[in-house]
């Protein structure tokens, strides 16, 4: 048996961002918005102590604190999130059939892919903005997980099955991921 020391790691929040902390919600507040997790399936503890976030493992288990790495992660996203943005750039690649794209509510419907007369429709996640600029479709938000699950979506909807995709390149793929609107 390991006499291993108990990881703990403390990340201080930069200025102008705050730190609320519910149960297992954890909220994080800037200037671009809010970004929130829910740590229920984590095994960790966390607290916040006004403009620091501390995170500590539930025991001495090495796979408790490995997950301390992720945990980390997670809330350094959050914060960049808050502070600068995240943007997704999805390009609009068609042969022979123009390709419409739409947002609509909380969807975003692709017209007119190879062809078909009912749109293909994708979600969108969270509070992110999806915009539509001649044949690239742009995801903003605060949640990285939200805005890249959003493009995957938009991507994933015009997946063309049992047909060679070296052939028919037809769809929407994304290209190009950053940091900051």
């Amino acid at each position: 048996m390991s006499t291993e020391a108990v990881q703990q790691t403390s990340i201080e929040m930069p200025e102008g961002v705050s730190v609320s902390l519910k149960g297992r919600l954890l909220s994080i507040r800037g200037k671009l918005g809010e970004a929130k997790k829910e740590f229920d399936k984590i095994n960790v503890n966390i607290s916040a102590d006004g403009n620091r976030v501390v995170i500590s493992p539930f025991s001495k288990k090495k796979k408790d604190n490995v997950i301390i790495n992720t945990v980390t992660s997670i809330i350094n996203n959050m914060v960049t999130g808050v502070t600068k943005g995240y943007t997704y750039r999805v390009k609009v690649v068609y042969a022979h059939f123009p390709i419409t794209v739409k947002t609509k509510g909380k969807q975003v419907l692709v017209e007119n892919f190879v062809g078909e007369r009912s749109p293909r429709v994708s979600e969108i996640l969270g509070d992110c903005k999806v915009t539509v600029e001649g044949d690239d479709v742009i995801v903003k938000g605060v949640s990285l997980e939200d805005v890249g699950q959003t493009a995957a979506n938009i991507e994933l909807a015009t997946k063309i099955k049992r047909k060679d995709q070296r052939i028919f390149l037809d769809g929407l793929y994304i290209y190009h991921k950053e940091q900051g609107s």
